[in-house]
């Protein structure tokens, strides 16, 4: 992913940005990485973890394997290299490294002191597939053994491209993989992976008269194709990966040299299966083999017992690990890396330390026993300490509290018998008066109302409060503003919806330590069945707010009232709420009622906390969701719903990432008020981080959305249990989402106190980090251009931002800086339940609060709409800056209205009896149209229907106003036309292409009048239609209007479909004056194109009235030409993206200007096209440039020797 140049003189960058699937890597020594992405190499420094360099090595193919020179092998190939000594002649700072891919091979260098990669030579393009390529001889030419798809070996000179020698198999079926060993030529031995699930041993010199190699070893039992072989020469030991799920390990003794194809009857020693798809990759050092697949796995095995899975490492979405590299640390049994290749194209790597540390490990990931010895069941765990000295805390329902000292436990405090059998407990830290001294403090509360409060060191210094006659339903401490000053709070959730609330003071004098406490006013909650108090949290920055969560599932804003308030002076407090609150708080002393609240908004099954960051509140429940929730005028509002995974629908909290590190929401309130102030205007933008803490089943799960992935997975049994968590004490220096993950889980189960693993484990090593983040693991079946952010209009400081919708059913928000290649992931929407086919976006009026309607380059505010599978239709209201300091994007989510068809019959109490839409409705194309304060949706739908929905933002409701199953097939496409003349007659057409290739016309006009409403009951048939394509019509584009055309009327539609063919229609609208209205259609031209593309087409743009961009699954984008005498193309270029879904098309800004195109498909990629490009046809100046980078490598199928 990077900047490159496409040949001398040319004027289009072919990439400017490319994101691909990462399909080959190689570590250079422990110090760099080398990646392959579609026909780009880039370097990584593992260091700095950062990318020192890039270059198109393949032009148009893909790079599948990376192959240093022998200066950086392992050991074990060095060993086998006859010529070991001549790799010294070479520059010390300089590696050769061959590239290949497809029928393409390439020789690079690459300077680790410049940090550069340079071309050596032209690309050879040979006849065949390329599986792999060895090094042969380096001085003083480069010789390399080439193994062909179609069981061949080749010998060729890489500089000059000269064939040397050439055999082949007497078998020459297809070949999947392959892999040569052997020192030399001429005692090399090929093992092939054939179509037929089989492995091939051959030799070269075991040539039969004939002039073909025959096949010497055959090993069977695989039942899919081979698709990755690696070989260990000390054990002798050959290792292969399948489409069946399995690792096979084989021995077949010492190949290559005289050994020649090894033992005569190899054995399988060991079948592994582990993954739940096919398996990509495989790697093979000393007692490990490495593993990784479709599952998006990658998996270390066990070398004792039956071969299980030693360990997991996942670090990509879905679609799967292309790529797998281990470096030569590891394969010496020593301290190396591994890295991994996604589809999503991110690249992950991760220390993988020496067997001694991989023991310890395996025991520290079991659960531990912690051996609790005190008298009764346990009941509530706490860890009390913090960084490394942590302590486990236990009250039991005997009434005691014990607290682990080692290998023992110790009851620091026994309750009476109005303590046992039930009780609950909550501790803190709470820092003594005039003195920098930390203390625990813990809270008991029992079934008559009683609350203990004692300090866990000297428990004997503590006092007993009151909270009602009743049960204490919940303890919680909270930190508070009293009296002008932050102090800690203990609230009691009592009977009768009462929470009664002191302020808990911890004093020392000449006597030692005391503690005071202060009774405030209680809370009142809203009368429900389940009338108790689960969170609290002090809002910092405005003071006297506390937020609370229930156990209804409601969130209640409730505001401190001070001592000395009157009837009278409180009425300025009373202005804010409803009378029947007003009359109430009037009465001194009496109970504080909630401002706001949102009633039951997480559920019946309660909320589970409530925390404050950056001055955003987050709320979780056990409906399976967090609630980023803002405070605007003493209301409490919803900007964004975050749904965790699939299944997992008990959240417990939230963990933040970030600089202030994933325990930021512990620390004291105002310690960050004064970093706020300066970054309050960046700040009220962006969003944190976080990951989500809850249970999935039985199992406690820590799930990062933003990655869509499992940090943390511990079968502790499920969520109805007292728990605990540690997050690892390096989290403040490395605040990425896997340190979080490494953490230690203490937990009741089965009356045990568990951890998860040692409390004093500080190892960090099994997770790693990432070189490069990835987007969607699936393909993207949409791509939306939003605007471009800069400050100085400089490319060097711009930022192009997208919004994307992918199979893998989230909507990504994207910032990307052309002339870095840098792509920032700015947020991952979660609300669909199945594929995103539709993307639509309209600019909103941007009014800053201050009253400014200014437009600034450096913000945009747009509304975004997606739709796709299951008839599931969201709205969002994205705000993006720069941020003042980093000078990067940040993003703001805000949640307007969601809608599917299935909903109303879903909440039937009788469904079962009534007829279901169809559950397999898709919306396939999406149009937007802006009509005052509403916008008009029209989506084409896959049952066949036509629909029309209204979206209102400041009611955040969506309504359907419109359908209409006049075509009675799949609709693929649709595109609407609104014209406001000058006389203030407005026209509305929605034009509808469907599967049988006919292009319908609709007039919406009615629906512009806001006097119609729900009576306008729609057209009920299109009044034009016309077949234009032999099959599906995939796309529509209207051409933007020139002055002269708009006053007569005059449209221009771009259409591409299955049959590969380009059509343009150049129609006029009539308006009829009858009384009734109406419209005609006049078709003015109709010229096409057979054959635009090979294949169908997916996505068209206008970038002018006469300039239109088209793509096709064939990776081509081309760019027409369009005037009155039809269609002409202009250029065609090679797109790295496979299986094109769609394009977005815009003219850029900058000082380069001209236009930009992004196609997105198995990846993305931005192209941009400069204005001599778009206005000259195609030229063969660079044709000769072209010819003299790419060699043809044209060889005999014939036997002949060096």
């Amino acid at each position: 992913m990077g900047e490159m140049a496409s040949p001398v003189g040319s004027a289009v960058k072919e990439i400017a940005v490319l994101v691909a699937p990462v399909t080959a890597l190689e570590f250079l020594g422990e110090d760099f990485l080398l990646t392959g992405e579609g026909p780009i190499l880039s370097v990584y420094s593992l260091q700095e973890s950062t990318k020192c360099a890039s270059l198109n090595v393949l032009h148009n193919y893909r790079i599948h394997g990376i192959r240093p020179g022998r200066k950086h092998q392992s050991e074990e190939s060095q060993f086998y290299s006859v010529i070991s000594s001549e790799i010294s002649v070479w520059d010390n700072d300089e590696e050769k490294i061959i590239v290949f891919g497809g029928k393409g091979v390439r020789l690079v260098s690459f300077s680790s002191a410049g940090q550069c990669l340079k071309l050596i030579g032209p690309l050879l393009e040979l006849q065949d597939w390329v599986l792999d390529i060895q090094w042969l001889k380096a001085q003083p030419h480069t010789l390399l053994g080439i193994a062909l798809a179609h069981n061949a070996l080749l010998l060729l000179e890489a500089e000059s491209g000269s064939i040397l020698s050439f055999y082949s198999c007497e078998e020459s079926c297809l070949l999947y993989s392959a892999l040569m060993i052997g020192p030399n030529w001429d005692s090399l031995v090929l093992v092939g992976g054939t179509v037929f699930n089989q492995l091939v041993l051959w030799r070269p010199t075991g040539t039969k008269p004939s002039g073909q190699s025959q096949v010497e070893r055959r090993l069977l039992g695989h039942s899919g194709v081979i698709f990755s072989l690696c070989y260990h020469l000390k054990s002798g030991w050959l290792a292969s990966a399948s489409d069946d799920r399995s690792v096979r390990l084989w021995s077949v003794g010492t190949l290559g040299g005289d050994a020649g194809c090894g033992e005569e009857t190899p054995t399988c020693l060991r079948v592994l299966y582990g993954h739940q798809a096919r398996v990509f990759c495989v790697k093979l050092t000393p007692n490990r083999v490495f593993s990784a697949g479709e599952d998006g796995a990658c998996l270390l095995w066990e070398w004792g017992g039956e071969g299980k899975v030693g360990c997991t490492f996942k670090g990509h979405r879905s679609g799967g690990v292309k790529a797998l590299a281990v470096s030569g640390g590891s394969i010496g049994c020593r301290e190396g890396w591994m890295a991994t290749g996604g589809a999503d194209g991110g690249v992950r790597v991760w220390r993988v330390a020496d067997e001694t540390e991989d023991s310890k490990k395996s025991q520290a990931e079991t659960q531990l026993d912690l051996e609790f010895k005190g008298q009764g069941c346990p009941k509530v765990v706490r860890l009390v300490g913090e960084g490394e000295s942590n302590t486990v805390l236990v009250c039991t329902d005997q009434g005691e509290v014990c607290l682990s000292q080692g290998d023992t436990w110790d009851v620091i405090w026994q309750g009476g018998a109005e303590f046992q059998s039930y009780c609950v407990m909550e501790i803190t830290s709470i820092q003594v008066q005039n003195s920098n001294c930390t203390v625990w403090v813990c809270a008991v509360g029992n079934l008559n109302g009683g609350v203990q409060v004692f300090l866990i060191e000297q428990p004997g210094i503590g006092v007993l409060l009151k909270a009602g006659q009743g049960k204490v339903h919940s303890v919680l401490w909270v930190k508070g503003l009293s009296g002008g000053s932050w102090s800690w709070c203990l609230l009691a959730s009592g009977s009768e919806g009462l929470v009664y609330r002191w302020t808990i003071k911890v004093m020392e004098d000449e006597s030692g330590l005391h503690m005071k406490e202060e009774t405030l006013l209680p809370f009142l909650l809203p009368p429900c069945a389940k009338r108790w108090l689960t969170a609290v949290v002090a809002l910092p920055q405005r003071k006297g707010l506390y937020l609370c969560g229930d156990r209804r599932g409601s969130l209640l804003l409730y505001a401190e009232r001070e001592k000395n308030d009157t009837r009278n002076g409180g009425e300025r407090r009373m202005e804010l709420q409803d009378q029947e609150t007003k009359n109430r708080q009037t009465q001194i002393g009496g109970p504080i009622s909630p401002i706001s609240t949102l009633y039951g908004v997480h559920g019946k099954q309660g909320v589970t906390s409530v925390c404050e960051y950056q001055d955003l509140c987050y709320s979780t429940g056990r409906d399976g969701s967090v609630r980023i929730l803002t405070v605007e005028e003493n209301v409490l509002k919803v900007r964004r719903v975050q749904r965790a995974c699939s299944g997992m629908e008990w959240l417990e909290k939230v963990l933040f990432l970030g600089l202030d590190g994933p325990e930021a929401q512990g620390k004291m309130p105002n310690e960050r008020i004064e970093k706020r102030k300066i970054d309050q205007e960046s700040e009220s933008v962006a969003e944190a981080r976080f990951v989500m803490v809850g249970f999935h089943s039985v199992h406690f799960i820590i799930w990062d959305p933003h990655r869509q992935e499992k940090l943390l997975s511990v079968a502790c049994g499920g969520g109805h249990r007292s728990w605990a968590y540690k997050c690892p004490i390096h989290t403040h220096t490395d605040p990425h989402a896997h340190a979080i993950g490494h953490g230690t889980l203490v937990f009741i189960k089965h009356g045990a106190v568990m951890a998860s693993r040692s409390l004093a484990s500080t190892e960090t090593d099994v997770n790693g980090h990432t070189l490069k983040e990835g987007l969607h693991g699936r393909g993207i079946s949409c791509v939306c251009h939003l605007g471009s952010l800069t400050k100085t209009r400089e490319l060097s400081e711009l930022w192009e931002i997208f919004v994307t919708g992918g199979e893998d059913t989230t909507v990504g928000v994207l910032a990307v800086n052309p002339q870095s290649g840098t792509v920032k992931v700015l947020t991952v929407l979660t609300d669909h339940i199945s594929n995103v086919r539709a993307l639509a976006a309209v600019r909103r009026e941007e009014t800053n609060e201050r009253g400014r309607g200014d437009r600034t380059d450096t913000s945009l505010s747009s509304l975004v709409f997606s739709a796709g599978g299951r008839a599931q239709l969201q709205c969002y209201r994205l705000l993006i800056s720069l941020d003042e300091q980093q000078g990067e994007p940040i993003c703001q989510v805000t949640q307007i209205a969601g809608h599917r068809l299935d909903e109303q019959w879903e909440r039937k109490r009788n469904r079962h009896k009534t007829i279901k839409m169809d559950p397999e409705t898709r919306y396939m194309s999406m149009s937007v149209v802006r009509n005052g304060t509403e916008y008009v949706l029209a989506l084409g739908c896959s049952d066949g229907a036509v629909r029309l929905f209204s979206v209102t933002e400041s009611n955040r409701s969506v309504d359907m106003l419109w359908e209409c199953f006049y075509h009675q097939r799949c609709v693929l496409s649709v595109a609407t036309y609104k014209l406001e003349e000058s006389q203030g007659r407005k026209l509305l057409l929605l034009f509808s292409a469907t599967t049988d290739g006919c292009i319908s016309v609709w007039d919406l006009t009615a629906v512009l009048n806001s006097k119609a409403g729900v009576s306008w009951q729609g057209p009920s048939a299109p009044f034009f239609s016309i077949p234009v394509h032999q099959s599906g019509v995939n796309t529509l584009a209207l051409s933007p209007q020139k002055e002269m055309q708009m006053e007569e009327n005059m449209i221009s539609l771009a259409s591409g479909g299955d049959d590969g063919k380009l059509s343009l229609l150049s129609i006029k609208i009539e308006q009829k004056d009858q009384e009734n209205g109406g419209m005609s259609l006049q078709l003015l031209s109709h010229r096409s194109v057979p054959l635009a593309h090979s294949s169908p087409l997916t996505g068209l743009c206008f970038l002018s009235p006469t300039l239109l961009v088209s793509t096709s699954a064939d990776q081509r984008l081309c760019l027409w030409s369009v005037n009155s005498d039809g269609l002409f193309p202009l250029k065609v270029l090679f797109s790295h993206t496979a299986d094109a879904a769609g394009l977005w098309a815009w003219f850029g800004v900058g000082q380069e200007g001209g236009a930009w195109v992004v196609v997105c498909g198995q990846g993305l990629q931005l192209f941009q096209l400069t204005e001599r490009e778009m206005d000259e046809p195609n030229e063969t100046v660079n044709r000769s440039a072209k010819e003299e980078e790419r060699k043809k490598v044209i060889f005999s199928h014939r036997v002949s020797r060096t």
